[in-house]
């Protein structure tokens, strides 16, 4: 089960180590491969999502982590773990929905702890003379786990495509929103994922793609895939999504996720929560498709996810392309990146585990890693 689309985000041993990635921001247009050799690169190209989506951004940010020690040029452990620290900092700055960053983070934190002896506190970044390893055990240990965590990712996309296979019957004309593909993961795609492993099996399905203003990851991206692969799909703006659906031409919405309460309420790309209630209107399955790495177990709430505003000309330029402004220059703006939409819209929640139904309460609960 492999795809035509590049990896997106991979580490690369040339030129002393850099996390190399695809930058979406071009596409579909351009294919560049960005190598990224500062830890500052990888901050900026998640920021400025060249890398987007959340399993792919949490993995660009654990191979961000071993990009530093890899270029450390700390010669004890307290120094390294300094540097570690300060990296791990900037990386959990850069975008505060997707939860599976800051899930990376803490496998790195844990395979950090697991390298080396920690003083009695246990604080994985308290420096001092009970720390008995050597700095090169420790970034050979980050690398390793970093590299483990990119190629899971892969794996749990293949494992969610195979337990959504039950949900999607023979011609199935699918609706998704934005894009939750192989560009949005390590490769295959959770939303993606499930409609790649329908076409692999035969069952003839059609995709509705929504455009996903305002920067137009629908149409760019999620068109792109399938195209490249030989999956037909349809191009619609986001407006157009509630007739289609009125006509009958829906058979079921699949979409992916930045977080996922442990409630069953789920964040994921502006829009999404209308497609959700129009699908909900129209009788039609709603299914969100993540692993369980997004899935936030400390937040009790969909109304507790931080959502990121993103700035003003994303909306005033047409995908930052424009020349001119789509709109006056002095209008007020208002851009959330992400919208929340509640358990009771969502018919079933599909992870590398099974499939989750309501009451999410129990059934994502022992989905649980432990």
């Amino acid at each position: 089960m492999t795809t035509r689309v590049p990896p997106t985000v991979v580490w690369s041993d040339e030129n002393g180590g850099a996390v190399r990635m695809i930058d979406q921001t071009l596409l579909p247009g351009e294919m560049v491969m960005l190598d990224c050799t500062e830890l500052e690169e990888v901050a900026l190209a998640i920021e400025r999502l060249s890398v987007r989506g959340a399993p792919a951004i949490g993995c660009a940010a654990a191979l961000g982590m071993a990009l530093v020690a890899q270029r450390s040029e700390a010669t004890n452990l307290a120094t390294l773990l300094a540097d570690l620290r300060d990296a791990r900092e900037r990386l959990a700055a850069t975008r505060p929905t997707a939860v599976n960053l800051f899930w990376a983070l803490g496998e790195i934190d844990d395979a950090i702890e697991a390298a080396i002896t920690l003083q009695p506190d246990g604080d994985v970044w308290l420096a001092g003379p009970s720390l008995t390893a050597e700095p090169a055990d420790l970034k050979a240990a980050v690398l390793r786990r970093a590299n483990e965590i990119v190629a899971d990712d892969l794996q749990r996309c293949i494992s969610m495509g195979q337990h959504a296979l039950k949900l999607i019957p023979e011609g199935a004309s699918i609706l998704t929103h934005c894009n939750a593909g192989a560009l949005a993961t390590a490769g295959y795609g959770t939303a993606l994922g499930v409609i790649r492993a329908a076409h692999e099996a035969g069952r003839g399905v059609h995709v509705w793609v929504d455009e996903t203003r305002p920067l137009l990851q629908g149409a760019r991206l999620t068109a792109w895939e399938l195209v490249t692969e030989g999956i037909p799909c349809t191009l619609i703006c986001d407006s157009m999504a509630g007739y289609v659906m009125r006509q009958g031409k829906v058979d079921c919405v699949v979409v992916g996720s930045d977080r996922i309460i442990a409630n069953g309420d789920v964040a994921n790309k502006i829009g999404t929560y209308t497609v959700a209630a129009m699908a909900a209107h129209h009788d039609i399955p709603f299914y969100v498709a993540a692993p369980v790495s997004t899935i936030d177990y400390e937040l009790h709430s969909g109304d507790d996810i931080p959502i990121e505003e993103r700035d003003r000309s994303e909306v005033a330029y047409l995908a930052h392309r424009a020349p001119e402004p789509v709109c006056p220059e002095d209008v007020a703006i208002y851009s959330p990146a992400f919208d929340v939409t509640p358990a009771e819209l969502v018919t079933a929640i599909v992870t590398e585990k099974g499939v989750a139904r309501p009451p999410y309460g129990r059934s994502l609960a022992a989905m649980r890693d432990e």
